[in-house]
């Protein structure tokens, strides 16, 4: 170990200015035994400082290495296990606990030991040695003498006392007074002696000498102390004299004290009352004001505001404690309730006034515009195309203007009087639904009479009523747009036929003036909603606060029902946020907006169902519009919902399309030709590309194309099968060109796969139609020549076919002699007529279809030469006509038809 030791002191301590004071072989407790060495080292450094030290061999194990080193202040407890029984473990609490297993007891012991020593040394702060054994510690420590820390290796620090300068400098001019002080240092040790010897004699010498002066020392503190005793009697006299005085001044200094307090009192009585009179008082002006001020014009109102706040301010001033037991106080507040209650009630009373003016006068602006219509044997229809051809709802901006000049008193009532807040909001929302509600039924009536056309029917559908409303139904409405728009349309199965009109005879004009109405009704009620909800978050005061009292947020309130709730005390009930209460106004304002607009939706899906397309795109584009300004709006959420309706009636729109394609009769005694779905389908098309283009709702649009023709392939194929006069392929090979064909010019980009499809189908059924009908004008030489081919295949050499009685030259010779020029041509002629009864003159196919003819029939002749020449060789055989021939034929009859 004493090996160990100098190799830790020289390899590791000593670079660092440290001394290794013990050390002990350790390893941790419940592991594998993988020892290292807990050193307890300080610094040769002042300050000193103290650590324990854990040094490990290095994995080669040639030397060791510092692995982790606790400063001693932080050990806070050492706990040896067992006091009385040897016990090898041991452990150290730092910030953490360690446990340690020592190699011995002994070298434990000897370590904890060293660490006690340490901290009686050096440190302040004391560890608990907890499991020590007390005659360990008391060893540690012999008393008289001069043991080191570490048993011996160490100078004896605790009886060590360092000379100060003097006493170095004394001790060097001694040893210059001494040449052989180091040479010979016994005789300057006994020189010393002899000196200290003769110090000693003179100091008791000393000593003696001065007894004399001791004395006349006591004699002088006996005369002191009879003067003290003199001074003392002379204070108790003048004590006695002062105490009168005392007397005097503790009652002039108790009076100061009253008059003090006296003087505090009034300054604090004084500011007391003018904080009451400072805050209390309101003035004369704003109290005739709040009595009597003018509410209907600009500057009474202003008075009259700034005379409610001032209330409000004497109204919320926060008292000191005992204020309000005072009878001025209760008085003045009584009195400032009084003021609050009377103007409250004449506020409220006014505002219900100009809500009742506003309400009448906007109804008799209304029975202005219309009174006329309902004049008796007036034509209605046409003074109603004359009046409406601005289709405009009416403006509330200047009622909006007059009223929000009472924002800050309606401001000032809800923080006051929420009873009468409430009642006010309450007749406003009343009062605005009835006008609202007369408004947009008129204009939506307008509107749909101007969708389905004036004409001498519409006479039925007069204005009646002060308020010039409309009283024909949107069911009559609908009968009358079926009615007038009837004479238009053709009575043949439609596709897009929704209650017996067809979307494809419909005048693009009319479409278009749909469009065009449906958009200025979305453009009229979008601003008319935003400008209301503006004017109600400042009129009624419901933007400053996340969450405001009120008692709107049952449905049956905002319906119009009646609350079984009593709130005669004004008590405000919470609602979510102001948001919500904004959103319920609305609601209650224009709960007639939706019914309507979803009535306008389906007179225009009824009108033409291709009308859906229309109100997806403009309803898309108005919600996203609303969205963006505030998606929690009134606004928002109503356009969303009628989005919805409209949605559903695109998707119903697309199943009726599907569904009516799979109910297409064909007529069993005219050839088929392009199938009315598929001209429908390209009608749509064209038209939904035109109205969705750089549209919100496109990804809507894609997927009723996937789903119209996907229906579109399937009932084409499915008429194809049923058609009896018209072959199959013709029926596939037309339709699905002029599917080709549109899908090229409109160029959909999410049916590319289809429009593949769509010419391979085409393809396809072209040369199935072609390769079918060529078999028609060489029947017989067809049949010989097939029967040629099946001996071959049975194995027969084609030299040797000619060997075979019913296939030998002769019998060739016979067929080819039933085939001349003539009869070829003839052939060919009557092939041609035959195409052309299949074809129809829309798609214009019959010259793509005889060229192809053509090329096959001159593929069939090589072919049969080619026979002829293989199974034949040397016979001489030909064809009575050649290649040209046909073309010449081909030609001739082409130009001729």
């Amino acid at each position: 170990m004493t090996a160990i030791k100098h190799a830790l002191q020289r390899d590791i301590f000593t670079p660092n200015d440290e001394r290794l004071l013990s050390i002990v072989n350790v390893c941790k407790a419940g592991k594998k035994k993988k020892n290292c060495f807990l050193c307890a080292t300080v610094t040769t450094e002042r300050p000193v400082q103290v650590k324990v030290v854990k040094v490990k061999k290095s994995d080669k194990g040639d030397f060791y290495k510092r692995q982790i080193a606790w400063t001693l202040r932080d050990l806070a407890v050492v706990d040896a296990k067992d006091a009385i029984k040897e016990n090898p473990e041991f452990d150290l609490h730092f910030e953490k606990i360690y446990k340690w297993v020592a190699s011995s007891t002994a070298e434990k012991n000897a370590f904890i030991s060293c660490i006690w020593k340490l901290n009686q040394r050096y440190l302040r702060k004391k560890i608990d040695f907890v499991n020590v054994s007390s005659q360990l510690l008391e060893e540690s420590v012999p008393s008289g003498e001069n043991q080191s820390v570490t048993g011996g290796d160490e100078e004896a620090v605790d009886e060590y006392q360092e000379l100060n300068a003097r006493e170095e400098q004394d001790i060097e001019i001694m040893m210059e007074g001494c040449e052989y002080a180091i040479s010979n240092a016994e005789a300057f040790a006994e020189r010393l002696s002899r000196e200290l010897q003769v110090l000693d004699g003179a100091n008791i010498q000393s000593i003696m000498a001065s007894e004399k002066q001791v004395n006349i020392l006591m004699k002088l503190l006996d005369e002191a102390l009879k003067e003290v005793d003199q001074i003392e009697l002379k204070l108790s006299s003048y004590e006695e004299m002062l105490q009168s005085v005392k007397e005097q001044m503790d009652q002039i200094s108790e009076s100061n004290h009253l008059i003090h307090l006296s003087n505090t009192n009034n300054v604090k009585l004084l500011s007391e009352i003018e904080f009451l009179v400072n805050h209390l008082d309101l003035a004369k002006g704003h109290i005739k004001a709040l009595q009597e001020g003018d509410l209907a014009s600009s500057r009474g109102i202003e008075a009259c505001t700034n005379a409610a706040d001032a209330l409000l301010q004497c109204m919320n001033v926060a008292l000191r404690p005992g204020h309000d037991m005072l009878l001025a106080v209760k008085q003045q507040q009584q009195r400032f309730s009084d003021l609050r209650e009377h103007f409250a009630r004449r506020l409220a009373s006014h505002l219900n006034n100009v809500f009742v003016q506003q309400f009448t006068q906007a109804l008799l602006q209304l029975y202005n515009r219309s009174y006329f219509l309902s004049v008796p044997g007036h034509d209605q229809s046409s003074t109603l195309a004359q009046h409406s051809v601005e289709l405009t709802l009416p403006n509330h901006h200047p009622f909006h203007r007059d009223l929000l000049r009472y924002a800050k008193l309606m401001e000032w009532l809800k923080s006051t009087d929420y009873g009468k807040y409430e009642g006010l909001t309450k007749n406003y929302m009343d009062y605005l639904s009835r006008l609202y509600e007369r408004e947009i039924k008129d204009f939506f009536e307008v509107a749909k009479i101007k969708m389905t056309g004036t004409t001498k029917e519409s006479k039925k559908f007069g204005l009646h009523g002060s308020s010039g409303k409309l009283t024909g139904s949107t069911s009559s409405l609908n009968k009358l747009s079926v009615q007038s728009s009837g004479n238009r349309r053709s009575q043949s199965s439609s596709l897009l036929d929704m209650g017996n009109m067809s979307a494809s005879d419909l005048d693009v004009a009319d479409r278009t003036k749909f469009d065009k109405i449906f958009e200025q009704v979305l453009s009229e009620l979008e601003p008319l909603c935003l400008a209301e909800q503006d004017f109600i978050s400042k009129f009624f005061k419901l933007q400053q606060h996340q969450s405001i009292p009120g008692t709107m947020t049952e449905a049956e309130d905002l319906d119009g029902g009646t609350s079984s709730r009593q709130h005669n005390s004004g008590t405000p009930l919470p609602v979510s946020s102001e948001k919500d209460m904004i959103r319920q106004m609305m609601i209650k304002i224009f709960r007639c907006i939706e019914p309507e607009l979803n009535n306008l939706i389906a007179l225009g899906d009824k009108i033409d169902s291709f009308n859906s397309l229309y109100m997806l795109v403009k309803m898309s584009h108005h919600v996203w519009t609303a969205q963006n300004v505030d998606p929690a709006s009134f606004l928002s959420t109503t356009l969303g919902n009628v989005l919805v309706t409209v949605k559903r009636n695109f998707d119903k729109c697309i199943s009726n399309q599907i569904r009516q394609m799979e109910e297409v009769k064909i007529s069993k005694k005219s050839k088929v030709g392009i199938l009315p779905f598929v001209a429908e389908f390209e009608e749509f098309a064209g038209l939904a590309e035109s109205i969705f283009k750089n549209a919100e709702r496109r990804g809507d649009l894609d997927k009723a194309y996937t789903k119209l023709i996907r229906g579109v392939f399937v009932n084409v194929e499915k008429v194809a099968n049923e058609s009896q006069k018209t072959p199959r392929d013709v029926v596939m090979m037309e339709n699905f060109h002029h599917i080709f064909a549109t899908l090229s010019r409109l160029k959909i980009s999410c049916l590319e796969a289809e429009k593949k499809e769509a010419k391979q189908k085409y393809t396809d059924h072209l040369q199935s139609y072609v390769i079918y009908s060529l078999g028609q004008p060489l029947e017989k030489l067809n049949h010989f020549f097939e029967g040629v081919e099946a001996r071959v295949a049975q194995g027969i050499r084609e030299e040797e076919v000619s060997y075979q009685l019913a296939f030998n030259k002769q019998e060739l010779r016979k067929v080819i002699k039933e085939y001349p020029g003539k009869e070829v041509k003839k052939g060919l002629d009557n092939l041609y007529k035959k195409v052309d009864k299949h074809l129809c003159e829309e798609e214009n196919l019959l010259q793509v279809v005889w060229h192809s003819m053509q090329d096959e029939f001159i593929r069939q002749y090589k072919h049969f030469e080619g026979l002829i020449a293989r199974c034949y060789p040397g016979s001489g055989v030909t064809m009575e006509f050649t290649i040209q021939d046909i073309l010449d034929y081909c030609s001739s009859i082409a130009q001729s038809h």
